[in-house]
């Protein structure tokens, strides 16, 4: 675990920064052979990028879909994600009644969701192997971590060895809740009040699937 706090009015320049600042926190996973880097697109990627090439790590891209609770999508009730991985929460579906037929088309929906990044940012090129992996799951930051830790709980179902959630920003809070779902919480800055991530970028514009597949073709272990 590591948290740090600075000054509110400290601001990364942008996601590129961020990963930059973020890198050498994670020093130990330096060109370990069994390491590699995911960002969650799309605002994950330039920051995993960063991150990747300072460790001289691969990198690829780990899409996840939450399945919100219809009418209260903010809550999660499970996630699909990159291979085919869908995770439930029984209990809650049963808990809150939802429909199964409901659960069904969420399902059917994110899916063809993840499949369409998939195809956009891979193209072609296989998914990689997690199994027995170091995993470095990382993003522009976090405001409730639902996303993240529906990442984490599909990238369980590929059995690897470690999973290290990393991101730049995130209220503490969160950090402390994903280090029961995640191995290890790497958080470069926990300010308080949070209110949300766009606030601590000066740059924090909106990235397409263009620039999602621009940044994987330069990095060499992408290609």
């Amino acid at each position: 675990m590591y948290w740090a706090r600075r000054a509110q009015q400290w601001r990364f320049a942008d996601r590129h920064d961020a990963g930059r600042r973020l890198a050498p926190l994670l020093q130990h996973y330096a060109e370990r052979e069994d390491a590699i880097v995911l960002g969650l697109p799309r605002g994950g990627v330039p920051v995993a990028y960063e991150i990747a090439r300072r460790l001289q790590l691969p990198l690829d891209v780990f899409v996840v879909r939450k399945l919100g609770v219809p009418g209260r999508e903010e809550l999660a009730m499970g996630a699909v994600a990159s291979g085919g991985i869908c995770r439930i929460n029984d209990p809650m579906i049963a808990a809150l009644g939802i429909d199964r037929e409901e659960v069904r088309e969420t399902i059917a929906r994110e899916s063809r969701e993840v499949e369409r990044r998939e195809a956009a940012y891979r193209g072609n090129r296989p998914a990689p192997d997690f199994e027995n992996k170091t995993v470095i799951l990382t993003d522009d930051g976090l405001a409730t971590g639902a996303t993240m830790a529906a990442a984490v709980a599909a990238l369980r179902d590929r059995n690897p060895a470690r999973i290290v959630v990393a991101v730049p920003v995130a209220p503490r809070e969160v950090c402390a809740a994903l280090e029961r779902e995640a191995d290890e919480v790497v958080c470069l800055w926990t300010p308080e009040p949070f209110e949300g991530v766009g606030q601590w970028y000066v740059d924090f514009s909106q990235l397409s699937d263009d620039d999602v597949r621009t940044l994987l073709a330069a990095y060499p272990s992408s290609s």
